[in-house]
């Protein structure tokens, strides 16, 4: 389980605020109908479509407090775009931050990860929505041939977040018992103990002693996160991979991603 986020629920308010103005601004700079390169099925209508539609969501989750399910399609307002859609995305920012303001960092709501043990709240879900923001925006910024590395704070979070809540809701490793390592550049390791029961993620301070791993996987914190979302590929030499790097590559395609 993971530490409570809670203590820095204003600074990810302001983080979701300043990365969804962000994709905004990307997407306005991208070429008309240009597609997603990680997500090619997806224009930048689409993406901004998506996005917009899952701030929606979380703001009727958060809403809706302590719930045995998701808010049903009826019971999320204005989930598809009508009029101008770089406004409505820009109003769907708004209805986000607002439950979650109103909410509170404490109050209890719906998450898909609720089994894994990490804290159901809307400080949890803030966290996760700075992640998807972020990741987004470099989608954009990718359609407009300008992409940007991600703020390292933000990166290395969101990493944290991503190994304890992802992976951490995931079911039994398939392969044989191992250990992977990652390394932030910025003074940050992860080792991520794999095994029947799943996936489970030990923290450290680079240099300090930490788990013996089968791989390890070095580079900065922004490369790690967009590689573990499949936004640049693990060999794309931005990467350093020391160890198994066959387990590397069993890692990658492990979790399923939206």
């Amino acid at each position: 389980m993971t530490t409570s986020p809670e203590p820095r629920f204003e600074e990810w308010l302001d983080q979701i605020e300043e990365r969804s103005a962000a994709l905004r601004s990307a997407a306005g700079k991208a070429p008309s109908g240009s597609r997603i390169p990680a997500c090619p099925d997806w224009t930048v209508p689409d993406l901004l479509e998506h996005v917009g539609g899952m701030q929606r969501f979380w703001a009727a989750a958060v809403a809706a407090g302590p719930a045995p399910r998701p808010p049903a399609d009826g019971e999320v307002p204005d989930r598809t775009p009508t009029g101008d859609l770089l406004e409505w995305s820009a109003h769907s920012t708004v209805a986000l931050l607002g439950a979650l303001r109103a909410a509170g960092a404490d109050a209890r709501c719906w998450t898909w990860w609720a089994d894994s043990g990490n804290a159901a709240t809307a400080g949890a879900v803030a966290r996760h929505q700075v992640q998807l923001a972020a990741v987004h925006v470099r989608d954009a910024q990718d359609a407009a041939g300008a992409p940007e590395p991600l703020p390292s704070g933000l990166a290395m979070d969101a990493i944290d977040e991503f190994l304890h809540v992802g992976f951490g809701s995931m079911d039994g490793w398939p392969h044989s018992p191992s250990r992977v390592a990652l390394v932030a550049d910025e003074g940050r390791t992860w080792t991520l103990i794999l095994d029947e029961t799943g996936a489970s993620a030990v923290p450290s301070a680079t240099g300090e002693g930490r788990p013996e791993a089968d791989a390890t996987v070095s580079a900065p914190a922004s490369d790690l996160l967009l590689a573990l979302y499949r936004r640049i590929p693990w060999d794309s030499g931005t990467l350093r991979v020391t160890g198994d790097d066959a387990l590397v590559r069993q890692l990658v395609v492990w979790p399923p991603l939206d």
